[in-house]
């Protein structure tokens, strides 16, 4: 089954940030991910606003884990540690 890689963001180092953004599409890419959304207008319904919030569609959620234990997505992540404050979930979809 499909699923999607849920990551809400609030950056506190925007150049730390982008240097993790950099390193970071690729690895995704190279796994098999498909950005559907990455910044953009948001609404705020309900809970806490964040600065930035990403979805991404991976084939399976086997592979969203496996993008995000990649050494290069660690190496992307790496920037972002110190750079935001993060909660990332990965959902498997009913598709």
């Amino acid at each position: 089954m499909p699923a999607l890689w849920f990551s809400r963001v609030t950056v506190t180092d925007a150049e730390a940030y982008a240097k993790y953004a950099r390193l970071a599409v690729p690895a995704v890419e190279h796994h098999g991910g498909r950005f559907i959304a990455r910044g953009g207008r948001v609404v705020q319904i309900e809970g806490a606003q964040t600065d930035r919030n990403v979805v991404i569609r991976f084939d399976t959620v086997e592979a969203a884990e496996a993008c995000y234990n990649s050494p290069e997505y660690q190496a992307a992540l790496a920037f972002a540690r110190d750079a935001s404050e993060r909660a990332l979930t990965i959902v498997e979809t009913s598709e």
